[in-house]
Order: C-alpha cells, then sequence, then structure tokens
C-alpha cells in the first residue's frame, strides 16, 4: 500500500517492550500487531512472522528492555538493554508545546518524533514527564506515556486518540478489559482528578506526584 503522507528519509517505525525471565517479552504480539498496522499504512513492508520468528530466538536471565525498529524496506533492527529500575511516583507538568490533534503521525510510534525529544531534553529538573494539550485546550499524551485519570466518582478515563495521542499498548489493554473508558478531558479534569497515574507498555502502570494545580 502506497502511503499519502510524506514521509521523511530514514523514518522507522518503532516498538519498545520488556523481556522477563520465565515469561518471555511482554505484550509482544499487541506490538507486533500495531507495527503491522502503521506498516500497512505508511507502506512500510513487514513481514510479521518472521520478525516473530526472530525475536522468539532471544534468552536472557534479566529483564530486559528491547527496542525493536522498522525501516521502510523491511529490515529490522533489535536491541536490548538491562531494564532501567522503577522509581517512585513521577512528577508531571504541562507541556508548553501544543499537539494538533489532526497530526496523522501521532497515531504511529515512529523516529519521527522531534517535538517530544525536544520536550523531554528541555525538561526542568526533578520533573519526570509533560503532559501534552491538543489545539481545543484537551488532555493528548505525555511524551513517552498515555495518561489516566480517576475521577472524584471512581471512574477511570483516559483521552479519545481523536484528542491527539498514540495508540498506546498498556492503553489498548486497559480499554479491552474495561478497566478504563475514554473521555475528553481538560486541564481543569486533572487538577480535580482523585488520581493520575501514566502508563506505557515497558513501564506498566506508573504513579504520579503532584502538589496542587497543574502549571501550563
Amino acid at each position: 500500500m502506497e502511503s499519502a503522507l510524506r514521509i521523511p528519509l530514514g523514518t522507522k517505525l518503532i516498538e519498545t517492550f520488556g523481556w522477563v525471565p520465565g515469561q518471555g517479552y511482554v505484550r509482544l504480539d499487541p506490538h507486533l500487531r500495531r507495527m503491522e498496522r502503521s506498516a500497512r499504512d505508511l507502506g512500510f513492508a513487514f513481514d510479521r512472522k518472521s520478525v516473530a520468528t526472530e525475536l522468539a530466538e532471544f534468552q536472557a536471565d534479566a529483564e530486559m528492555r528491547c527496542r525493536l525498529t522498522l525501516a521502510a524496506d523491511g529490515s529490522i533492527e533489535v536491541t536490548r538493554a538491562p531494564m532501567p529500575a522503577a522509581k517512585g511516583p513521577w512528577v508531571v507538568q504541562i507541556a508548553k508545546a501544543r499537539l494538533d490533534s489532526s497530526d496523522p503521525w501521532l497515531r504511529h510510534k515512529t523516529t519521527n518524533r522531534a517535538l517530544y525529544d525536544e520536550a523531554r531534553a528541555t525538561m526542568p529538573e526533578g520533573v519526570d514527564e509533560l503532559i501534552f494539550l491538543n489545539e481545543r485546550d484537551e488532555v493528548c499524551e505525555g511524551t513517552i506515556t498515555n495518561i489516566f485519570v480517576k475521577t472524584q466518582d471512581g471512574k477511570s478515563l483516559t483521552p479519545p486518540l481523536s484528542s491527539g495521542l498514540l495508540p498506546g499498548i498498556y492503553r489498548e489493554y486497559q480499554l479491552e478489559h474495561g478497566l478504563c473508558q475514554e473521555a475528553v478531558l481538560t486541564l481543569d479534569d486533572l487538577r480535580q482528578a482523585k488520581a493520575i497515574t501514566l502508563g506505557n507498555s515497558l513501564r506498566g502502570k506508573i504513579a504520579v506526584d503532584y502538589q496542587g494545580p497543574l502549571a501550563r
């Protein structure tokens, strides 16, 4: 399939997932399905079965962080490193930059992510994550996480894709198992929340430490 998007030269698809001894890869199938969907949409060659077979040959005695990239011609690269140590609750702030909810690139995890990389590189000391809003002041996502809000009446909510965000694998799991539901969220929703958590497939659920109103 030929993509209607103008794809910058050298763009690659990315999937990042964990490896656990005795368990293997964490949520590998959903990661490969997402890569397959993006490859189809962008016109990348992708042989999911052969990639899965190649990945299956790996073994390790410790938890690992695995990063799979796919080039347009179908070539893949896998890098692995020890799993980063877990830390306490993350301190979050609101990013100065805004996301464009109509940007189709937000739906794909690729190396075309300068906005996120720049935001992370300029995070204030002591801040672990930045939360993006879109042009309508709706909550979107973090630089490397999806966002979940527990309301005062106990509902667990996460922004819909229409707000402008990556369909994260951890987010997908939460939705499919009825652990949260989609809803448009605003900065006021964050301020009034009973609790805010972040999440991604590599780290799972991440507690958030915030004091008072979240500053823009």
